[in-house]
């Protein structure tokens, strides 16, 4: 099943645990997370602000923000988009709270254990996400996850706790690592995306008409040169490329996008004697733009299907 098992609020520049749910699975792999939770902690100021461990059928998740740190355990299978949501709701409401004058003069483990009512609710509510009262804006942490992924502590990092060697085990996929499988759906478009495929269809159309009529004077002239033709219609196949990298999801999407960007700026310097700067500069803007919309819209995550 997948859930949130603990959460705890640890000082970074000590580990000194603040409060923690009390009502965690007592079986043998969620005592040995614990251990991992002890080690981390020691080691919080040393890590970065957004971690994940996977520990075999548990992962390991945290945040640290002005000088503490909010740390949950869940099963393997818990969405990490969740997972952090869980952890940033925590943080919200433990800053509102206590002041970080309590929090640094603190001397006394669990000094603010009463904040575990707060905890338990929230877990139980990211236990249940159906039932979630409030809304919880996915797409946002999603966003956020994808342009700055949690650090994946390996346990090798982790030595051993408690004086237990830790085993090797598996490599898993990194949750801020998407997939790019050509099937995979790209995030929602946004209106610079809508403006920058529609140049980029405007672009290659005054490609294809300039073509046309490069042809029509090459059959009336025989001075007209061949290579002009070749050069518009290699342009806009290179803009109509750009809007399918836009719109599909495919590998080295990057990669195309900047060979075609490259193709276009050399196809306008070919024809620099046809067009004037003004018309090359709006073409290799425009194309610059799309390159920058393909590198935003990324492939999304699989969004849980929650009804938050």
């Amino acid at each position: 099943m997948s859930m949130i098992l603990s959460a705890s609020v640890v000082r970074v520049r000590d580990g000194l645990p603040l409060s923690a749910s009390t009502d965690y699975e007592q079986n043998v792999g969620v005592q040995e997370c614990q251990k991992y939770f002890k080690t981390i902690a020691k080691r919080l100021s040393q890590l970065p602000d957004r971690c994940t461990l996977h520990a075999g059928l548990y992962n390991l998740n945290f945040i640290s923000s002005l000088g503490v740190s909010y740390m949950m355990l869940c099963t393997e299978n818990y969405p990490s988009v969740l997972a952090f949501c869980f952890l940033d709701e925590l943080q919200k409401e433990f800053i509102t709270t206590y002041n970080m004058m309590k929090t640094n003069t603190a001397v006394r483990p669990y000094c603010f254990i009463e904040f575990d009512n707060f905890i338990q609710r929230t877990k139980q509510r990211y236990n249940n996400p159906r039932s979630l009262s409030t809304k919880i804006n996915l797409a946002d942490m999603q966003t956020e996850i994808r342009l700055r992924p949690p650090y994946q502590i390996s346990l090798s990092e982790l030595g051993s706790a408690n004086g237990y060697p830790h085993v090797p085990l598996p490599e898993y996929k990194g949750t801020g690592k998407i997939s790019t499988a050509p099937h995979q759906r790209l995030e929602p478009v946004t209106l610079s995306g809508i403006v920058s495929f529609l140049l980029s269809l405007l672009c290659g159309a005054l490609n294809l008409i300039r073509g046309f009529h490069a042809i029509e004077s090459l059959l009336q002239n025989d001075r007209e040169d061949l290579s002009y033709v070749i050069a518009f219609f290699l342009g806009t196949a290179a803009c109509l490329y750009q809007c399918y990298l836009f719109v599909y999801c495919t590998g080295w999407r990057n990669i195309k996008s900047f060979l075609s960007f490259g193709l276009i700026c050399l196809c306008n310097m070919y024809l620099y004697e046809l067009r004037n700067l003004w018309q090359i500069f709006f073409h290799v803007t425009v194309s610059a733009f799309s390159v920058l919309q393909i590198r935003l819209r990324q492939p999304q995550g699989k969004a849980p299907d929650y009804n938050v």
